[in-house]
């Protein structure tokens, strides 16, 4: 098994687990983290009996997001390829050979709901709770995020839940279609694990046609193609003053 700092992988039978490993912090998606999630992703693409993964977080959370000290200084000091290492994550996520269960529950914020959305299925605890707080922070949400909101709820529910920042419940997600199945509280990693179990006893060949094929037609209909260029946004709002002052007053009001 490979030796991460931030993530715990194993492998039972054709079923695997990618746990977000760092539950006193509430899993923060580092800089460190996210390179973390692309080595893991190609480590679990090198074992052909792994036909389906679990993607979950240890402790309270699925994730808080980024990590916000990785946005540096007041002047903003990200540099361009830590700005970019989301948007690397979510595409070896999205392109991960077996399918990918998101089991999310607790907190689920920012980067995180771009985490879920690279996942092909999600499941939901109840209690979980939504957000994408990006733009109180003062910056855009990035990592091919929009794109992929789009994908799954639509413009106007995107271009609402991003602007407003507000939070939304698992069951308003399942509405929305953004997330699949919505569990107990106390049920809801036995519930993907269950949902594995099925898949994983279906032919290799024939879940990885499908997935190519419905990603295929997703990038038809909204290309993550674009998503490129999130981390210059990212870099140029953190150098904004207006969108700096909109950051530290959110943060501030919050305590950090």
């Amino acid at each position: 098994m490979p030796d991460f700092e931030t993530l715990e992988c194993i492998v039972d039978g054709r079923v695997g687990r990618l746990k977000l490993n760092q539950p006193e912090k509430l899993n923060p998606l580092s800089t460190r983290c996210l390179e973390e999630l692309v080595a893991a992703a190609s480590w679990f693409d090198s074992l052909e009996e792994v036909r389906v993964v679990i993607v979950h977080g240890a402790g309270r959370a699925f994730t808080a997001g980024a990590d916000l000290a990785s946005f540096g200084g007041p002047t903003g000091t990200l540099p361009r390829d830590a700005a970019d290492a989301g948007r690397r994550m979510a595409e070896a996520i999205e392109s991960m050979q077996a399918v990918t269960i998101a089991a999310v529950h607790g907190h689920c914020i920012g980067g995180g709901v771009v985490l879920a959305a690279a996942c092909d299925l999600r499941v939901a605890a109840e209690s979980t709770n939504f957000a994408i707080p990006e733009v109180d922070l003062g910056i855009p949400l990035a990592w091919g995020g929009i794109q992929r909101l789009v994908r799954e709820i639509g413009p106007a529910a995107t271009r609402e839940l991003v602007m407003t920042c507000r939070s939304f419940s698992a069951r308003e997600a399942h509405t929305r279609g953004m997330i699949n199945t919505v569990s107990a509280d106390d049920a809801y990693l036995a519930d993907a694990e269950a949902l594995a179990r099925a898949l994983a006893k279906k032919s290799r060949l024939t879940l990885r046609a499908t997935l190519m094929a419905v990603d295929a037609a997703a990038e038809e209909l909204v290309s993550t193609g674009t998503a490129w260029s999130d981390a210059d946004s990212l870099v140029n709002a953190l150098h904004d003053e207006e969108s700096r002052a909109a950051g530290a007053a959110y943060l501030a009001e919050r305590g950090r």
